[in-house]
């Protein structure tokens, strides 16, 4: 079996892991980097030129999309799937969860617990009223488009949650506008889903005086055992998005798990130290039993 492995940077410890297990496996592995492959669209069907050479032959995918070529990237992968290819995540859940609003309106709509969230047009005077919808001050304002804990603040204050809100605003900037879960303590867990499983969970702490929990902001990662409800909203929220393998972010509240959000491409590094479980493994495991159930074509000819 050919798997390739769709990441701009083969020295990421994630692409090595996966690359790795691949080849334990007994594969072919092999990374591309889908920033620079051309799509050709016409009427003998969808390829795709990487290098100079048409990639043929690949039958699967695991995509590694950066936020900040999704729509390029996710082109990339479902020229994949158009061709053949068995994808480890759906272009579609890719897209879907990569849009915050778009995720979190979702989950809603799925009865999961989230921290109430609250998001409006750009208006005048509407700061007041956005922060009054999500239970006043203190509270979380997201960029919609920021990653790994950046565009995220935490306003203590009213006075200082309307200046902030109306920073944002000023400068066109999409904004959400969350409640401050004040028990979670700057500590959130991550669930790694694979195929309907979890495969492994930790907690994230973050650092001192520092309330993202992150480990790109220097947070520290440790084994943790999920709850029975805290299971059930991670496989939830990654059901409901559509993604087969994911990265579930919660916070545990007095209300019970708290969904902050869905990650299509979760690194494995701090999962994989803090449990020791081979999750790279599990993905090639998954690509396996994918590749074996996809309908055989039978040609016409």
């Amino acid at each position: 079996m050919k798997i390739a492995i769709l990441s701009r940077n083969p020295n990421l410890y994630s692409t090595k892991r996966l690359l790795e297990a691949i080849q334990k496996a007994g594969h072919e592995a092999l990374i591309v980097n889908h920033s620079i492959c051309d799509l050709i669209i016409e009427q003998d069907g969808p390829s795709i030129i990487y290098k100079g050479e048409k990639l043929t032959d690949v039958d699967a995918i695991i995509p590694r999309i950066g936020a900040s070529v999704t729509f390029y990237g996710t082109a990339v992968v479902r020229q994949f799937e158009l061709m053949g290819a068995f994808s480890a995540v759906n272009s579609q859940a890719i897209v879907r969860s990569r849009d915050k609003l778009r995720s979190l309106q979702i989950l809603s709509s799925a009865g999961l617990g989230m921290p109430k969230t609250a998001f409006t047009n750009f208006s005048k005077g509407g700061e007041k009223q956005i922060i009054e919808h999500v239970g006043g001050a203190p509270l979380i304002i997201k960029l919609l488009e920021g990653t790994q804990g950046l565009g995220v603040v935490l306003a203590e204050t009213r006075k200082a949650s309307q200046s902030v809100i109306e920073a944002f605003h000023g400068l066109k900037a999409r904004i959400i506008v969350q409640e401050f879960i004040k028990e979670a303590k700057g500590a959130d867990i991550r669930a790694f889903i694979v195929n309907g499983k979890v495969v492994g969970a930790m907690k994230r702490q973050g650092a001192e005086g520092e309330f993202r929990s992150n480990l790109h902001r220097g947070g520290k990662a440790t084994i943790i055992k999920l709850s029975r409800a805290e299971k059930q909203a991670a496989l939830g929220a990654a059901k409901a998005l559509g993604l087969d393998v994911a990265g579930v972010d919660m916070l545990q509240s007095a209300r019970g798990p708290l969904i902050l959000e869905v990650n299509s491409s979760p690194g494995l590094e701090g999962i994989e130290k803090a449990t020791g479980v081979d999750i790279a493994g599990a993905i090639v495991k998954f690509i396996e039993e994918g590749v074996n159930k996809r309908p055989v074509k039978i040609s016409n000819q």
